[in-house]
């Protein structure tokens, strides 16, 4: 669970947001949301392999976040039509930390 800071093959900064391993679905394999300055990534490891699935950060249309008592869900919406991007289990300031980052990533490009 936190923050780990990392450097993609890509050469951007990118931070990864590991979900709770107290949390539903997150005991073995917990959930990691991948924020770099190209895109938005979940990925859900698995007994053999992963799932990922990512969204560019230019089609990234609103960040919801719906908190409980200890942990908050995350759902990122793209302007695309595709499915958004959910995860939960993730501690609140780091939720609030994902849509800082989106939304100075998403500043950063208009410029």
């Amino acid at each position: 669970m936190g923050v780990t800071p990392t450097t993609p093959a890509s050469g951007g900064p990118a931070d990864t947001f590991t979900a709770s391993r107290w949390t539903s679905g997150n005991f073995w394999f917990p959930t990691r949301l991948i924020i770099s300055p190209q895109r938005v990534s979940r990925v859900k490891p698995r007994f053999f392999g992963s799932n990922e699935e990512s969204i560019a950060m230019s089609k990234v249309a609103s960040v919801h976040i719906s908190t409980g008592v200890f942990w908050a869900e995350i759902v990122i919406e793209s302007t695309g039509g595709t499915d958004p991007i959910t995860s939960h289990g993730h501690r609140k300031a780091d939720a609030q930390r994902i849509r800082e980052l989106i939304e100075a990533y998403q500043a950063q490009s208009r410029v």
